[in-house]
This record gives structure tokens, sequence and C-alpha cells, in this order.
């Protein structure tokens, strides 16, 4: 039994393995139930019928729906960490860093909407996501937020007085809120134009408050 369990966790960390590819159906099937149904209104029994798999075949792999959630929300922002740490010995300048944690947010909407719909309205208000250790994957985003935009302090690119934790909150936020936006309709994602002036608008308002003044007064752009 030990060494099933640790087998299956294995290929759920790793993506390898025989049952890889059924585990990612029934990660998908999942998304689109939820993004329809909602955390309340999800059943195992949608999701295999969603993933054409048999009812039996999703508790192989996942215990209850709030495990199906957590593990949503951990791909979710496990590839966003893995950018964030591409970032973090990256030399550019820190606004083009910001602005490509904005459009890699932007673009994971674009790629996956019923996916973003369920991290920013399920997610947060679902039992499971509730438990604190099962927020780590957004607490460990912000944590490495924080430590690139303290390297860019130290570089003499944040305002004087900033706190490198407390930006990367209200920058996640800003994302967050916006994102919402598109997902509920307040901005129209299918104009081009208002997506651009969406992203644009979160990383001058970001860089508006932290970015250390240049030569004349004005903030880095």
């Amino acid at each position: 039994m030990a060494r099933a369990a640790a087998k299956k966790a294995i290929e759920a960390a790793t993506d390898a393995g025989p049952g890889a590819a059924r585990r990612r159906a029934i990660l998908k099937a999942a998304v689109a139930v939820f993004a329809k149904k909602g955390y309340h209104g999800c059943r195992i029994a949608d999701v295999a019928r969603e993933a054409g798999v048999a009812y039996g075949l999703v508790y192989h792999y996942f215990e209850n729906k709030d495990e199906l959630l957590e593990q949503v929300f951990a791909e979710g922002w496990r590839r966003f960490s893995e950018r964030l740490r591409a970032l973090l010995d990256d030399e550019r300048p820190l606004a083009e860093k910001v602005a490509e944690i904005v459009a890699f947010a932007f673009d994971a909407y674009d790629h996956d909407p019923r996916g973003m719909r369920v991290l920013l309205l399920e997610v947060a208000r679902s039992p499971a996501f509730r438990e604190g250790g099962r927020r780590t994957p957004i607490e460990e985003a912000i944590q490495l937020t924080a430590k690139l935009l303290a390297r860019a302090g130290r570089r003499g690119e944040l305002a004087p007085g900033t706190d490198p934790l407390l930006a990367a909150c209200v920058l996640f936020g800003s994302i967050e809120i916006l994102l919402t936006s598109l997902v509920l309709g307040y901005l129209d994602a299918g104009r081009p134009e208002d997506v651009e002036r969406a992203k644009r608008t979160a990383v001058q308002t970001f860089l508006g408050g932290v970015a250390a003044r240049g030569p004349g007064g004005t903030r880095g752009s």
C-alpha cells in the first residue's frame, strides 16, 4: 500500500508513468465541470463522465473533489512559479520583468479561460483552500516575486522604504482583480485592445507606486 501510494505521488509530481495521461485527462475534465457547475455543484460522477473514464478510476488518482480542486490550483500556480524562478536570475530592468509577469498571467487566461475561472472564482471559496497548507502554491509565487523585488531594490530600482513582500501582494492583487473582470465580463476578453489596456494599466500602476524615481523625478518605465 505504501509503495503504491509513493508511486502515485511520484507520477503526480513528475507527470511520468502510464497513468499520467489519465490523470491529466481527469484534471482537465475537473476544470470543465468546476467552471460549469461550481465547487458545490460538482460531483465525481460528473468529472468521470466528462473525462470518459469509469467512476472508480477518478478515486484511484484523487481522494475526493477537494483534492481535485487542490490539484487544479497547484497545477496552475506551478507553471507561474517556474516562470518566476527563471526571472530571478534575469538581469533585465524591473519594468520589463513586471510586464512579463503580467503578460504571463493574461496569457494563462487566454490559453485556458475555464481554468482561470476556476482558480479565481472557485478555489478561494472552497473548504479545501481554506486549510492553510493548501495555500502553498500561491504563497510560493508571492515569496518568489518578493525575492525578485528585493533584488531590484538592492539595485536601486525600488522607491526607498518599499516592502518587497507587500509590493508582491499588491502586484498579484491587481492582476487578480483585472483577470476577474475578464472572467465576469466587465472587460471584453474578445477585444485585444481592452486586454492590452488592462495589462498596461497593471504594469504602470504598480511601477508608479514602487519604482524608484529616475533623473528629473520621473518613475522608472
